[in-house]
């Protein structure tokens, strides 16, 4: 594996002057007449893109957002999100993509911590974020509107006015592969985000290293991600990846139910069928066992890949048995920008998340500091070109997560004697009981086999002597019934007998983030 300063896993790295927006503009050249994103309201080819990104580009130019100065990026997908983060880089400016789903307080932080000073925003999220600039001390010079649902304020510009206003700009910032090109705030589950800067290189690298050399996605394939373009996995799967080789990607603006992403798996929207469809494992759970699940005929998913939270072998065992078709689980981060260990395409070991990508190096510590022998549990620690350059304005941090070359991903993870990686859990969730680490993870995935279970998470409680005791919050399929001896008895059969969870609580639901990832400290809160 060739990971020196040339280059990594034979991929050449990109010139020291790179503007990542004119670099995907100039190698689609060729395609200006073949789609590059649909929504529900069209398809907008290659050249309409070139066209709207340079027009965007010298319109926030215009308004008087300077080289390197933020634009907050709140959209729903569509196709004016591509336009718009890759306008702002082209121009040079640094486009700051932030979840839909929070609340103005959020936005309020988010502006006044990035100091954006312009917004483009989705018009249905106008008044939560004219809520947000209410309470925010920062100034922002244009709020420019996407599909407006109500007439605007003086201070207020529609999108496709702001472009038409505004010839396209000749020629792309000439920014370097290290500068800043766009953050991305992380999920801050548990504390304010932070703002991850990464560089102009960071998705080129991404793009190659995974995109193209594991995922092999060609000029011919159709992506359609359920995680949405503001997360590092779905900016990658959505825009980046498909764009780095010509391919077309379907965006979808509501949420990703199974409703909505059956409509778009048999052609509903725009009339194609993805070849290459991205999900979680907490959406395939809940695919798999809706009444309206598509037949294998109905599909034309040749690819199909999970991330966000360790896929369990149960859910993609199913998913193969109903389609034919392998799930190819993988972890990233919003850090390193996208997935950096993965199994891959024929070659996927279940129960597992596979292999180091090639260009990344992967090292397990343990408590010591030291190499964590195999078959024993460590910290997981990442090596690779598309790590963010810092979090911003936030010293203390970026130096516990960003360690010279190394970065610290806060998971749990054994290395297995075939070279795979088995997830363990987060390295704040890991439990011991009776002085022995138990997972999470592994009890939840031993759960979720029963067939009455849909969802499961697993917490650590003291008992009355202070001893860490595990508790499962269970969630059953509709219809099924289980009682709690039941499932103690499934797992006890399954695992080792001390990691059974003690007691178990059936609910309707589980606290998530927007990625679906289990928020087991509020599981926590809850029983405090």
């Amino acid at each position: 594996m060739n990971t020196d300063l040339n280059g990594h896993a034979g991929v050449a790295p990109p010139p020291e002057k790179f503007n990542f927006a004119k670099y995907l503009l100039d190698i689609n050249q060729h395609r200006l007449e073949r789609p590059a994103f649909i929504d529900d309201a069209g398809v907008m080819s290659y050249g309409q893109l070139e066209k709207r990104v340079r027009s965007l580009a010298s319109a926030l130019r215009s308004i008087g957002v300077r080289r390197e100065e933020r634009v907050l990026l709140l959209m729903h997908d569509c196709n004016d999100w591509p336009v718009s983060f890759l306008g702002a880089m082209y121009a040079g400016l640094v486009p700051v993509a932030v979840n839909t789903l929070l609340t103005a307080d959020d936005y309020a932080y988010m502006l006044e911590h990035s100091r954006a000073q312009a917004v483009l925003v989705s018009g249905a999220l106008l008044p939560t974020l004219t809520a947000a600039m209410t309470r925010s001390d920062h100034e922002v010079v244009k709020v420019i509107v996407s599909n407006p649902v109500a007439p605007l304020h003086p201070s207020e510009v529609e999108f496709d006015s702001f472009l038409r206003a505004h010839e396209p700009l000749a020629k792309a910032c000439m920014t370097r592969a290290d500068d800043p090109g766009f953050w991305l705030y992380s999920s801050g589950s548990t504390g304010r985000p932070k703002g991850a800067v990464h560089s102009h290189a960071n998705p080129y690298w991404t793009s190659l290293l995974y995109g193209k050399g594991v995922l092999k996605i060609s000029e011919n394939d159709v992506c359609f991600s359920a995680a949405k373009l503001f997360f590092a996995y779905g900016l990658g799967n959505g825009l980046t990846f498909p764009m780095c080789v010509g391919a077309c990607a379907i965006l979808m603006a509501e949420r990703p139910t199974p409703e909505a992403t059956f409509k778009r798996w048999t052609g509903g929207v725009g009339g194609v069928r993805p070849t290459v469809f991205f999900g979680a494992p907490t959406g395939f759970a809940g695919m798999l066992s809706h009444p309206s699940l598509p037949s294998k005929e109905q599909v034309s998913m040749r690819l199909v890949s999970s991330a966000g939270e360790a896929l369990p072998a149960e859910i993609g065992e199913r998913f193969t048995r109903h389609y034919g078709v392998n799930i190819v689980d993988g972890i990233g981060s919003t850090e390193m920008l996208h997935i950096f260990i993965s199994n891959r395409p024929g070659e996927v070991k279940y129960g597992t998340t596979g292999w180091p990508v090639p260009g990344y190096e992967i090292e397990l510590r343990g408590d010591d500091g030291l190499a964590a022998p195999i078959g024993e549990q460590g910290d997981l620690y990442i090596k690779g070109p598309s790590a963010a350059l810092m979090y911003w304005g936030n010293r203390e941090k970026s130096r516990e997560t960003f360690q010279g070359g190394w970065t610290k991903s806060g998971d749990k993870y054994v290395l297995n004697d075939d070279g795979t990686y088995t997830y363990c859990g987060r390295s704040d969730d890991m439990l011991k009981v009776s002085g022995i680490y138990v997972s999470p993870f592994e009890v939840e995935g031993t759960l979720i086999q029963h067939p009455a279970v849909l969802e499961a998470a697993v917490i650590g409680i003291n008992d009355s002597e202070g001893l860490t005791k595990t508790k499962a919050f269970v969630v059953r399929k509709a219809g099924a019934n289980v009682t709690e001896d039941e499932l103690k008895a499934f797992v006890k059969d399954k695992l080792a007998p001390y990691k059974y969870p003690r007691i178990i609580s059936f609910v309707d639901d589980l606290p998530k983030t927007a990625t679906g990832k289990i928020q087991r400290f509020k599981l926590r809160l809850q029983e405090q």
